[in-house]
């Protein structure tokens, strides 16, 4: 059998399993998690400690940066414009800190989509999947990652997350994915949604 017609056989296994666990999946609109969420993904040039203290530096600069832009924006599709409008400006901000810390990296700044492992922000659990994703290249890209989420700005106040939550229009039922999502029926949600994810993500 060749890799070809497996792959094929696996895709079909796949989608009849997903099927048997339709009933199950996520409802009221638990799978807009990921297109509600943008990430912030910078990083370092290397894993030396020089290094990853410039990337936090740069990361600190940026979030700043980018609370000022987005202070108005109130849903995803804003603030992705604004942050897509404001990418040089993004790119001189990391690149202001990089040479006052006295190193001359090049730094590469976009806006796209990414796919994430799943991570916890204090009370908050997003599940692994692909999202908007506001990506800092810091000189050679080798070292370390940093994530947080850019909206709703979580980067900063993850503790107050429930209201930006509720004021970036999730709806009651996404926050408990969310927020509760020690709860085993949640953690049941999560995986599904990181298991159809991963399907689909291995034969985009």
């Amino acid at each position: 059998m060749n890799n070809k017609m497996q792959s094929k056989i696996t895709f079909c296994i796949c989608v009849v399993l997903l099927m048997l666990v339709m009933p199950f999946l996520p409802v009221r609109g638990e799978g807009e998690i990921y297109d509600n969420t943008l990430r912030l993904h910078v990083l370092a040039n290397s894993d030396s400690e020089e290094d990853q203290n410039l990337k936090l530096l740069v990361r600190d600069a940026i979030v700043e940066k980018t609370a000022f832009l987005a202070n108005e924006c109130r849903d995803i599709e804003s603030a992705k414009k604004i942050y897509s409008d404001n990418l040089s400006t993004l790119k001189m901000t990391a690149e202001k800190v990089i040479e006052e810390q006295g190193y001359n990296y090049p730094v590469n700044v976009t806006l796209g989509e990414e796919y994430y492992p799943e991570r916890q922000y204090e009370s908050v659990r997003l599940p692994s999947g692909r999202y908007t994703s506001l990506k800092v290249n810091i000189g050679e890209s080798e070292g370390q990652n940093w994530w947080c989420v850019l909206f709703p700005p979580l980067c900063v106040e993850a503790s107050e997350a429930e209201e930006e939550f509720v004021q970036t229009g999730f709806t009651p039922n996404q926050i408990k994915v969310l927020t509760d999502s020690e709860t085993p029926k949640y953690v049941i949600r999560f995986r599904i949604l990181e298991w159809a994810e991963s399907i689909f993500e291995k034969f985009r």
